[in-house]
């Protein structure tokens, strides 16, 4: 399952998430193109917990990498794959846990989740000499944050069956809540010693240190930076994916309606959406042409994507235009 996107909006750009996508990314660009020994450098700034249990590892390395280590590891890598997966669920689950928080208050948030994985991980393997890289634990906690403040946001999931994408709205409880359970199966499965290089029990005190951080910053005051800095970060365009539940008209037709949310710089200039409506379980991609200058209650006709009634033709969709922030 590939998260797109959730239904929760933010009217800010989320700029501590991005900055730290971009640091990693550049760290991870690092260590493709440099000729770096990767192995040197997993063991050099990863987190391994033997450093500090084991006498003959821990005289390789100094006092100041022992104590970076636990934040370095977060910023590193193994591959691709690993490091797309990382940044694709903190772009998905980040800006809005940023938006809760604020810019600053994100950034301690999300390294002390990445700090509390990584002792966990050291609680249940602290003899291991295998280095922990990646920004799992971290991402983990953003999760944890999410699955306790909404919970039941839909998350737009991809579901490849075989060459044919299938998009479903899947509660956030329930996404997260499998995503947990997968974790937990792979820690204490029959498997478990034979994932080696997966630190999973990073990845579950990740997510709940996230769970009891979020809900301990609920409880303290804001200083109010965040309302200051907002109104230099506001979103000037709306999703590039929107999901339309269609409703039938009153009259019993063959028309549907429903609505499509822009901002007011969109209306203004005209924009270009994609638009997934569903039919029980087939959903199908649709690509719409906004004109230059709607304004709101402006409805756009898709021609045949209404109800089928034997006899007549198909009906169309109309799209009732809705702004945000509109001016």
């Amino acid at each position: 399952m590939i998260p797109l996107r959730d239904e929760q909006e933010t009217t800010a750009c989320s700029v501590a998430t991005c900055g730290i996508i971009f640091i990693t990314s550049l760290v991870f660009v690092w260590q493709m193109i440099a000729g770096v020994d990767q192995q040197a450098v997993a063991y050099t700034f990863g987190f391994v917990p033997a450093k500090y249990t084991m006498t003959q590892m821990a005289a390789y390395f100094s006092l100041l990498n022992k104590v970076s280590s636990p934040f370095t590891y977060m910023f590193l890598h193994g591959g691709f794959l690993h490091f797309i997966g990382n940044m694709w669920f903190l772009y998905i689950f980040g800006d809005n846990i940023e938006q809760k928080l604020g810019p600053f208050r994100f950034i301690f948030f999300y390294l002390a989740c990445g700090l509390l994985a990584a002792f966990f991980h050291f609680l249940l393997n602290h003899s291991s000499a295998v280095p922990t890289v990646g920004a799992s634990g971290a991402v983990a906690g953003v999760m944890g944050a999410y699955f306790l403040l909404h919970p039941g946001n839909k998350i737009l999931t991809l579901i490849p069956i075989f060459i044919f994408p299938l998009f479903v709205n899947i509660p956030a409880f329930v996404f997260l809540g499998l995503w947990f359970f997968i974790q937990f199966i792979n820690a204490t499965g029959p498997g478990a010693g034979a994932s080696a290089g997966i630190a999973w029990w990073a990845h579950i005190g990740g997510f709940l240190s996230g769970m009891i951080l979020i809900g301990v910053n609920m409880k303290l005051p804001k200083a109010g930076v965040s309302e200051k800095i907002d109104g230099y970060i506001q979103k000037k365009h709306s999703p590039r994916l929107h999901v339309i539940t269609p409703e039938a008209e009153p009259s019993g037709g063959s028309d549907l309606y429903g609505t499509i949310v822009l901002t007011s710089l969109e209306a203004l200039t005209g924009t270009k959406k994609l638009v997934t409506v569903p039919w029980g379980f087939k959903k199908s991609v649709y690509r719409v042409v906004v004109p230059a200058g709607v304004r709101r209650g402006s409805m756009l006709r898709l021609k045949g994507m209404g109800k089928s009634i034997p006899g007549m033709p198909p009906g169309d969709l109309l799209l009732r235009i809705d702004i945000k922030n509109a001016i």
